[in-house]
């Protein structure tokens, strides 16, 4: 599998560059630097997007050129296909940025990914942003105020949350080597332990901030790895007040049977040996601690 870290920009190909959003993120990313080498709209093939040439499968698209990631910008009732054939096609990196996939679709995107050893984040997520080389998806990579080239990797379930923890870190001076957003759904492609793993693989990394929230198990999950890291974790939880049985925002954030609440996720996290914050304010104190 291709790693999303590295010096070099991703070759990116973005399906349903055609649309709106597809368009207009497109055009972002290629200012900002992204090496958008493709685009896919089926039936819109021989049509270029910002100069990015366009074909109607993405089989089309790898056998001319070579792509590291896809982003997918189309609606969730096409997003299962999309994925599918760029996975189907041999891409190694794809984002899934639409919410309300249906469960079982991304049930089924992900065995396929499985099958072909293909990484998938998302759905429902921002995407992800790598200061001062490039971005892919929905995160305003260009904005000073929130990224700047540094060695805090941030890993978070929430695009709003991340980008209030960004802020706050590159107002105090930090940069970030790398903002993963893993999206807020129930199942999602990547994890939080996963991404703990390729942090601790970067060597553009000294330190990880890791922002959950309720509902699911994933952040218990990612505790149990923490011992095992030797770069520190500051962690903030979001939902302490979630009353239990109520979504909360995203489809993952549901507190049921005394399981996935915040308190759990804290004690989980506080036990593996992260700095658990009790609020998003507290981060960066931790971080200077550090």
């Amino acid at each position: 599998m291709t790693s999303l870290f590295g010096a070099a920009p991703l070759r990116t190909m973005v399906q349903g560059i055609t649309g709106g959003e597809g368009s207009y993120w497109t055009e972002q990313m290629l200012a900002y630097g992204t090496n958008v080498v493709a685009g896919c709209t089926p039936g819109k093939g021989g049509q270029e997007v910002h100069g990015v040439p366009v074909y109607s499968a993405v089989a089309e698209a790898t056998d001319a050129h070579e792509i590291d990631l896809s982003v997918i910008f189309v609606p969730a009732r096409f997003a299962k296909g999309a994925a599918i054939e760029a996975i189907e096609a041999g891409v190694p990196n794809v984002i899934v940025l639409a919410e309300f996939v249906p469960v079982h679709d991304t049930m089924e995107i992900l065995a396929a990914a499985r099958a072909s050893g293909t990484r998938i984040i998302g759905p429902n997520c921002p995407g992800v942003v790598f200061p001062g080389r490039d971005f892919a998806g929905i995160m305003p990579g260009w904005s000073e105020r929130l990224f700047a080239p540094g060695r805090i990797g941030v890993v978070s379930r929430s695009g709003s949350l991340g980008a209030l923890i960004n802020l706050n870190l590159v107002s105090a001076g930090y940069g970030q080597s790398a903002m993963l957003g893993l999206g807020g759904d129930p199942i999602v492609g990547t994890t939080f332990a996963q991404a703990l793993e390729m942090f601790e693989a970067d060597p553009n990394t000294d330190a990880i901030v890791l922002l959950g929230e309720v509902g699911g198990p994933m952040e218990e999950e990612a505790a149990e790895l923490i011992p095992g890291l030797s770069k520190p974790v500051v962690a903030f939880i979001a939902g302490k007040n979630a009353p239990e049985g109520k979504k909360m925002g995203h489809a993952g954030a549901l507190v049921s049977g005394g399981k996935g609440t915040a308190a759990s996720k804290m004690a989980a996290l506080t036990a593996g040996g992260a700095q658990v914050a009790d609020s998003p304010t507290e981060i960066v104190g931790l971080l200077q601690n550090l």
